[in-house]
């Protein structure tokens, strides 16, 4: 197939349908999408100068409802992915060669003969493509060359998991090209935290990678292997909003770090590994003296843990009930939660624009919606249940102090990573 034929198959009647199930039938969302995918596949040939339609590829971003902070020691957690998206049209190469060119960063350019981690690739895309490529070469999965061109609507540092989205995406595309998307989703998660963790040097958990993986509402215990249960919700009425608030994680590794570090030392002051084999009556009857070893802080954050996979539990009641008002109240006691106890609404006094978003929805939500801080916080981005009937003012309030296009409106997705069109 040519490129002309494949832009002709995206802005075909079926081109359309294929998106709106991707993307939701919010009206003009599926048709934008005709653009989008015609302009990545215009954009693949200008850059590698090839004629032949290149396979597209979509990795969801995602969106966690509650279960903050608790993936890393083995929790519960609510997730889902959702419409907002990074996308690649790629083909592959007939050696180990690795081109990407993706919107708004430099051209990446690898050798995957070489699978050795590289200290100074450290928190760069090819530390993902190599970690990635590794790991489904230690799995028994073949791996080649590839040339790509990427856009993503999951802005970075927004708290709607880019990273996550790239490197599922890049699990997708070796998976694809080489091995007949063969890979399962909660592998495919996995191979891309063990390039987070080992190449990329970010100590992440497990949730983003999964959410965005799997795709739909999902459940998962990360206790042991982790087990994934799809949940359906009718949220009839209302709309998820993220908001923006303009400050990014990108320099915030060691506030997370610290997260995952405080929770292991509480459970190390009880011989353990994660704070999942502790419990609550335990942690309470030795509190001067985990305060004295762990620290305040980290007791603080302890007390989170393990109060949030109960509310998790709550929620998944609260789901299969179709008990929205209890869906409600328990996001917003996640985000209290999160903000008094887990301490992560701001990383210095002096910045808490995440603060001013959530002050601001509660002030127009409250006995209405339900508003918390959404995902790894510190920065990025809320998370905002609003009625229908109050989400033109609610994202025109939110983009009049944010600036343009800071409110979001989302979808669930109910697709896992996938391959949309199929190229050649």
């Amino acid at each position: 197939m040519t490129n002309s034929a494949l832009i002709e198959k995206i802005m075909s009647p079926a081109g359309l349908e294929r998106l709106t199930a991707l993307y939701g039938d919010r009206p003009g969302e599926a048709e934008k999408q005709q653009q989008r995918y015609a302009a990545l596949a215009r954009k693949h040939q200008e850059i590698f100068g090839s004629d032949q339609a290149p396979m597209i590829l979509s990795a969801a971003g995602r969106t966690e409802l509650c279960g903050n902070h608790t993936d890393h020691n083995n929790g519960l957690v609510m997730a889902a992915a959702v419409n907002l998206d990074t996308v690649a049209a790629v083909r592959p190469r007939s050696d180990m060669r690795v081109n990407l060119h993706s919107e708004g960063f430099q051209p990446v350019q690898l050798d995957l003969n070489d699978l050795a981690v590289a200290p100074e690739e450290a928190g760069t895309p090819a530390s993902i493509i190599r970690g990635v490529a590794n790991r489904l070469k230690e799995l028994g999965c073949r791996i080649g060359g590839f040339d790509a061109n990427v856009t993503s609507s999951v802005l970075t540092g927004s708290g709607l998991s880019s990273s996550a989205a790239f490197e599922v995406l890049m699990v997708a595309i070796l998976d694809a090209l080489y091995n007949g998307m063969r890979v399962d989703p909660i592998t495919r998660a996995q191979i891309s935290q063990y390039a987070e963790n080992v190449y990329f040097g970010k100590p992440s958990g497990l949730m983003d990678q999964m959410a965005s993986s799997v795709g739909g509402l999902v459940a998962i215990d990360f206790e042991s292997e982790p087990k994934v249960t799809p949940l359906q919700m009718d949220l009839t009425g209302y709309s998820l909003v993220v908001v923006g608030t303009g400050s990014s994680h990108d320099d915030l590794t060691e506030d997370y770090a610290a997260v995952r570090r405080e929770m292991h030392d509480v459970a190390q002051c009880f011989g353990k590994e994660v704070l999942r084999q502790v419990s609550f009556d335990e942690l309470l009857g030795s509190l001067p003296r985990v305060m004295r070893q762990a620290g305040d802080r980290a007791v603080l954050r302890a007390m989170h843990y393990l109060n949030e996979n109960e509310r998790v539990e709550r929620l998944i009641k609260a789901v299969r009930q179709g008990d929205i008002e209890s869906f409600k109240e328990i996001l917003i006691e996640s985000g209290h939660s999160s903000w008094m106890y887990l301490q992560n609404v701001y990383a210095s006094p002096a910045s808490q624009s995440l603060s001013v978003a959530l002050c601001l929805a509660e002030w127009m939500l409250k006995g209405k919606g339900a508003w918390r801080v959404h995902g790894g916080g510190f920065a990025g981005t809320t998370l905002n249940v609003v009625p229908l009937e109050l989400e033109e003012d609610f994202v025109k309030q939110m983009n009049a102090v944010f600036g343009k296009g800071a409110a979001h409106v989302l979808s669930i997705r109910k697709e896992p990573a996938a391959i949309v069109f199929e190229g050649d």
